[in-house]
């Protein structure tokens, strides 16, 4: 099929290449110029493993092509994808303004019949405005159709490769035979698509995501509670994992999600219900408690340094939002490492991948460790904020040598604070009693 992918984030660019490599012709579209040119020459511009060998393969077969011309991408499309990003608003509401320009260009510019999907996460109602723009500009056939995205960072080709669920939803069942038509090259072994209303689709995505937010923020409330009655959050997670009513996904306490899409999509449902007078007291609860989390973390560190943080060197292993990623947006580091500047720390910083968002962000306010041992020398406190797999077993001993205040702040609770006491550290983590 003919396809066009109206822009290049995580969503557009891991989606454009995957269905060049299924055998589609699609062009991916994007308004900045520079990184048009640089994704022509096989560059991806952020960290997302496995996507910049299909970027290349599809490219130099021509299948993939990248383009500043959304006109020329509507016309020689059957079907327009449009995944541009959806900003959270002050008010937490989802920024609709790049999405309904994306519609009124094809409206502008479709010259046949098409079928226009909505892959950006987009609140309910959404797919029914852009059709509405669209028909405002033009009078030829078309239909519209919902298709959100369940695209993990740091897993997302093989999320798109190997996906648990399509969903799709279609107001006409022609356009979702068409649709699952175009997905069927990565369901072979059994048929995961599921079609709905597209309502029902556009609200299935934000669900999801309250859902997960939901599992996180609760066992950090019960990882908060362990803490005051001596209990050990680890242990509980095993004894409720083994349930198979809850299972063992997303029961990891810590200091709480962050990224692009848990933080944006739970404050704009919780908007959603907002507008229509209804209050989502769960969601709201999940988003407070979350904030809250990052807070109490920090609690612990200033509470160790009773004379204050100006003079004391501290390290930081992670400021991107989860492992395999260099996504920092709502990362909770960033709280963490502001708090730390603010109380007059000298602030060294590593990250496998982040550092260059990381430098963006923080400028020459903190230091960048070209290794996590450089993070460790000559500090008087370590901050863990994300569970890398390199940060797993590290050197304690050599960590010793180099850090002159032995204590280490876990956020993501990745190491036993019996041994981590035994060799001499102190260790606070989440939930853990102490």
């Amino acid at each position: 099929m003919n396809l066009s992918v109206i822009g290049t984030g995580y969503v557009g660019l891991v989606t454009g290449a995957c269905l060049a490599g299924s055998g589609n012709n699609v062009i991916c579209v994007d308004i900045d110029e520079n990184k048009v040119k640089s994704l022509k020459k096989g560059h991806v511009p952020f960290y997302e493993p496995g996507l910049e060998e299909i970027v290349k393969k599809n490219f130099k077969e021509k299948r993939l092509h990248f383009t500043t011309d959304i006109g020329y991408a509507i016309k020689n499309s059957f079907i327009v994808l449009i995944a541009v990003g959806t900003p959270p608003n002050h008010d937490g509401s989802a920024n609709m303004d790049a999405v309904l320009s994306v519609a009124r260009s094809i409206g502008e510019h479709m010259d046949d019949y098409k079928i226009v999907v909505t892959k950006s996460t987009v609140p309910v109602g959404t797919t029914e405005i852009i059709r509405d723009e669209i028909r405002k500009l033009t009078d030829i056939e078309f239909d519209v159709a919902s298709n959100p995205e369940f695209l993990k960072e740091g897993n997302a080709v093989e999320d798109f490769m190997k996906p648990d669920r399509v969903i799709i939803g279609v107001d006409k069942p022609s356009v979702g035979g068409i649709l699952k038509e175009l997905y069927s090259a990565f369901m072979r072994s059994s048929d995961r698509a599921i079609v709905v209303s597209i309502r029902s689709s556009e609200l299935a995505k934000y669900t999801a995501n309250a859902m997960l937010a939901t599992r996180i923020s609760f066992m950090n409330d019960i990882a908060n509670l362990c803490e005051l009655v001596g209990a050990d959050i680890s242990e509980i997670r095993l004894a409720i994992g083994s349930d198979g009513r809850i299972g063992r996904h997303f029961l990891f306490p810590g200091i709480g999600y962050g990224g692009s899409c848990f933080p944006k999509d739970v404050k704009a449902l919780i908007s959603t219900a907002d507008s229509l007078g209804y209050d989502l007291k769960v969601c709201r609860a999940t988003d407070e408690v979350n904030t809250r989390q990052r807070e109490l973390f920090w609690n612990k560190i200033a509470g160790y340094y009773k004379g204050g943080l100006k003079g004391r060197r501290i390290g930081v292993w992670a400021v991107s939002f989860k492992p395999e990623t260099d996504d920092i947006r709502a990362a909770p580091s960033l709280h963490i490492i502001d708090k730390l500047i603010s109380g007059g720390a000298e602030v060294v910083v590593h990250d496998p991948v982040a550092l260059e968002n990381a430098r963006r962000h923080f400028g020459d306010s903190v230091e960048y460790g070209g290794s996590n041992y450089d993070a460790c020398r000559g500090a008087h406190g370590l901050v863990i904020n994300t569970e890398w797999n390199e940060y797993r077993q590290p050197d304690f001993t050599k960590m010793k040598e180099l850090m002159k205040d032995y204590v280490i702040f876990d956020g993501r609770n990745l190491y036993d604070p019996v041994r981590l006491e035994k060799q001499g550290f102190k260790y606070f983590g989440v939930g853990l009693g102490n």
